[in-house]
């Protein structure tokens, strides 16, 4: 991977990253993102975007330790309690009262972590019920870690003792998930962005993914969800996450972050 020199400007840097990359950065908040840039460059040493670029393009640790923080990965299984319980409560019930199996996708989905709860929430509550789980994220390394099943204590803090001990084996200074719970899940490398999404989804999560992202890239991305979900179909957002003009993308809020596509 080689990158030409450019001229020392973020406008440059980003489009001299995005051929190489596949991450076109002008779909994200630049004040925010240059911020995260900088932040990085100075951590590593790299006082200009051309010689950042170049270090880029000759260093594949480097590069892969600049992605993964400009992708943001952080995730824990289970992660906001309360509205994983209304999650097995109302909505999969809700989706389960028409349709099975269910097709059910985690986007964004960093280390596994979200499309691996999702699994082990059918298993013990939903234990006839037919499923499928995607994960899909766009860093390949943490798609490493996701097929992998390897996990720290820390991605474990809002993990229920008894899930722990069913669907995991302890290693060394970690956890293993065991092997029934990665035969439902498959995970791919996608784009959020630029890449076309399967159709008839019943349930998408999309959870703390589009924190930087300009409002002209959310809309792109929520009208695809639309698009990739069956109607009465679920998405489940994050917490920091509203979206507005939901009656023109067509869906209807049903509780706190979950929206049905009418």
């Amino acid at each position: 991977m080689a990158y030409a020199p450019m001229l020392n400007t973020y406008e440059d840097f980003v489009k001299a990253f995005h051929p190489k990359s596949g991450l076109d950065l002008k779909f994200y908040k630049q004040n925010q993102m240059q911020r995260r840039i900088l932040s990085f460059m100075n951590s590593h040493s790299h006082p200009t975007y051309p010689e950042f670029l170049q270090a880029l393009g000759v260093d594949s640790i480097l590069y892969d330790a600049f992605f993964k923080h400009l992708t943001i990965n952080v995730s824990q299984f289970f992660r906001d309690a309360n509205q994983w319980k209304t999650l097995r409560e109302t909505m999969l019930p809700l989706l389960l009262q028409n349709k099975t199996p269910l097709k059910l996708w985690s986007a964004g989905c960093s280390g596994g972590q979200e499309p691996y709860s999702l699994a082990m929430t059918m298993m013990d509550y939903f234990p006839t019920a037919k499923f499928s789980v995607l994960g899909s994220d766009i860093d390949v390394n943490v798609l490493k870690q996701a097929n992998d099943g390897l996990y720290k204590l820390n991605d474990f803090a809002s993990t229920p003792p008894e899930v722990l001990q069913k669907h995991f084996k302890s290693i060394d200074a970690g956890y293993k998930i065991n092997d029934p719970v990665k035969r439902q899940v498959t995970f791919q490398s996608q784009n959020l962005l630029t890449d076309r999404f399967q159709a008839s989804y019943d349930f998408i999560a999309c959870r703390n993914v589009v924190i930087y992202f300009t409002d002209e890239a959310k809309e792109i991305l929520y009208k695809k969800f639309v698009d990739a979900l069956r109607p009465g179909g679920i998405l489940f957002t994050g917490s920091t996450e509203h979206l507005f003009g939901m009656n023109q993308l067509g869906l209807k809020s049903i509780s706190s972050f979950f929206y049905q596509k009418q």
